[in-house]
């Protein structure tokens, strides 16, 4: 496949459709590693906040946060902790992700194909519903390392949601690499400002992610899906999960609402955009 097309040109490319269903054959034979952000799951309309912006105006529901910290999920949940208790932030996260999530079409595409990997980047569920009674599959999960006296930076889990080991973990067909948590199975969850602090200490050299994400994502491309990459933040885990990856990479994008640090983004990680509807292009990806 050639080089990607820089992104000022591939946002007016008329043949976008036709390079999705080339992606599509390539996420079929197991050589493109889907990157799923929250964009994905709100097309099945979902009873929780699918923003980090939403999620930070739940938090204000609750306590009274103050302005630096409004708007932000990851400040609002640092406020909650050092106001209270990290156990009020576990609780109030349980809350917001409590209602189940319906997986889209997408999801169940994907957890037919037993892909090597995928990433998801929310907080619900869906993915592992997808998933649930096929075989050969398990989950990673990023978790946070408050007050756990442990020297762990994530934990496995098998398709029954039982704690396993990275030895399972290597047998598995298909890895669903929750990076920042999840409410399923265990309810772990990576958000508040002091749980990224740590991560970000040593993310650049990769400590915090886990060896099997290593070895499947080498010589492999990255296919971002309902992913937006307007915080600092979401480019940082971006850009280090996809570290010594296979490039070309491909991101799905509306070209309307990109801002400027994230066509920067995109344009010096190689990620090409395509400007595709979510629904239209998750309809080209399956029928490839």
């Amino acid at each position: 496949m050639n080089a990607p097309i820089p992104p000022a040109d591939i946002l007016k490319l008329a043949d976008a459709e036709g390079v999705l269903a080339d992606i599509g054959q390539r996420l079929r034979s197991g050589s493109v590693v889907p990157y799923l952000g929250p964009g994905l799951t709100e097309l099945s309309g979902p009873a929780i906040p699918m923003t980090p912006e939403a999620l930070a105006a739940y938090f204000g529901t609750k306590v009274a946060l103050p302005r630096r910290a409004k708007g932000n999920a990851w400040a609002s949940a640092q406020h909650i902790e050092s106001m209270k208790h990290r156990s009020t932030v576990t609780a109030l996260m349980n809350e917001a992700f409590a209602p189940p999530v319906e997986p889209t079409p997408f999801h169940r595409f994907l957890a037919s194909l037993r892909v090597p990997m995928i990433v998801d980047t929310w907080y619900d569920g869906a993915m592992r519903a997808a998933l649930a009674g096929r075989d050969g599959w398990g989950e990673v999960q990023g978790i946070t390392r408050a007050g756990i006296g442990e020297d762990r930076w994530y934990r496995f889990y098998d398709a029954a949601g039982s704690e396993a080991d990275r030895g399972a973990a290597e047998t598995w067909a298909t890895v669903l690499y929750k990076p920042h948590g999840s409410i399923a199975p265990a309810k772990n969850f990576l958000i508040s400002d002091a749980d990224y602090v740590e991560v970000l200490t040593e993310i650049d050299i990769q400590t915090p992610i886990p060896d099997v994400v290593k070895n499947r994502r080498a010589e492999r491309s990255f296919l971002f899906i309902g992913c937006r990459f307007h915080d600092q933040l979401l480019r940082t885990y971006a850009r280090q999960v996809i570290k010594r990856s296979g490039p070309p990479h491909f991101a799905i994008v509306d070209a309307e609402s990109l801002t400027r640090n994230e066509l920067r983004f995109l344009m010096t990680e190689g990620i090409t955009p395509i400007a595709v509807p979510l629904v239209r292009a998750c309809e080209i990806l399956s029928a490839a």
